[in-house]
């Protein structure tokens, strides 16, 4: 009997151009989870940069009060450790794709901000930050600014977990995320090589053959993502 009880995401919209000012913007939707993702570019790089002839890429990442199911307060004074891992992970996910040296130096800006949370913030927010950055790409070699795609492939992420019945299933609602005894953060490039890899067992222990599911879990679900991704960005 397979491992795996569900291989497929949530429903998943894209929807482009939601912000009339960013170089690129989308809002994305997994299930009930939505995260309004822009891309902003800024013609100049970090100090440790400078007078180097490339770019950079960075990130950020925060969720309204009303995103959750008991109201959360503003960061105020700067983003809480969590905040600060997932802006990291959209950062060097997206990083992992971009070749620095054909963007010139300036600095791609991703800003993903949760309006409703019901699981899987922090990939549907990868996933929709691919869109955005496509976008913002497009328009700078359309403005002359590039002369050449940075970007050197597709990327996406999903998150995967094993429930109380030892059955794996994709792209984990808040309910589902909050029973698992194991839940995994994924994140792919279109010629399936991983980015990032983060699992964890918070009760039972997973084997290897657990593992090697979740991996091929992922696998299944990335593809139905991609495809989506796809079919935003051909709508332009």
């Amino acid at each position: 009997m397979s491992l795996i009880k569900r291989d497929t995401p949530r429903p998943i919209k894209f929807t482009p151009n939601i912000n009339p000012y960013a170089h690129g913007s989308v809002m994305a939707e997994f299930g009930n989870t939505k995260v309004h993702i822009t891309a902003s570019v800024q013609e100049s790089v970090p100090s440790f940069l400078k007078g180097k002839g490339q770019g950079w890429l960075t990130a950020e990442y925060a969720m309204l009060p009303s995103a959750t199911h008991s109201r959360c307060d503003r960061e105020r004074k700067g983003p809480s450790g969590r905040t600060q891992e997932i802006q990291r992970l959209i950062g060097r996910s997206l990083r992992s794709i971009i070749d620095m040296s054909k963007l010139g130096e300036r600095t791609l800006m991703i800003d993903c901000d949760v309006i409703v949370a019901d699981g899987g913030t922090r990939t549907t927010s990868i996933s929709g930050a691919y869109v955005a950055l496509e976008m913002a790409v497009k328009k700078l070699m359309k403005d002359g600014l590039l002369k050449e795609n940075p970007i050197r492939e597709g990327l996406a992420a999903i998150s995967i977990g094993i429930n109380k019945n030892n059955e794996i299933i994709a792209d984990l609602n808040y309910e589902e995320d909050s029973t698992c005894g194991t839940d995994m953060n994924i994140v792919m490039t279109s010629n399936n090589k991983f980015v990032e890899v983060q699992g964890t067992a918070e009760g039972e222990p997973f084997s290897m053959e657990h593992l090697q599911a979740l991996l091929s879990c992922a696998q299944t679900a990335l593809k139905v993502v991609m495809s989506e991704q796809k079919k935003a960005l051909d709508s332009l």
